[in-house]
């Protein structure tokens, strides 16, 4: 389920989409002078990240809907812990988890974005080792 060849794989270690070998950011999420920057293209396959110029505003979308499930996330995890905080507590803490969350968040989102226009192709992955 996690394995190479899944979405997941790709997704949560910032993979390239088509051969899951090339790293998909120019450096990792929390590197403040290249904060989720895209590579042009994959290290190891060559495939070009875009596809039209500004293609990764549509992630600001997933981004949106991936940091309200940190939120609810963080909002549960405050719930199951027993931890009695008031509405202003528990609001300051997801606020506080999503803003350091943020680099990764934004990485992620831009990552999913990529897996739904590329797909996984083992034979690119298997002639590129």
């Amino acid at each position: 389920m996690f394995g190479k060849g899944s979405k997941l794989y790709s997704i949560l270690l910032l993979r390239c989409p088509r051969c899951h070998e090339g790293a998909f950011l120019r450096s990792h999420p929390y590197d403040l002078s290249n904060m989720n920057r895209v590579r042009e293209t994959c290290p190891n396959c060559q495939l070009k990240y875009r596809i039209e110029p500004s293609f990764y505003y549509g992630s600001m979308y997933v981004s949106y809907a991936v940091g309200v499930a940190v939120a609810i996330a963080v909002y549960v995890l405050i719930l199951l812990s027993g931890v009695q905080l008031g509405a202003g507590g528990i609001f300051g803490v997801i606020v506080a988890a999503l803003v350091l969350l943020m680099p990764w968040i934004g990485a992620v989102s831009k990552s999913i974005w990529a897996n739904f226009f590329f797909k996984f192709d083992p034979e690119v992955a298997r002639n590129n080792k």
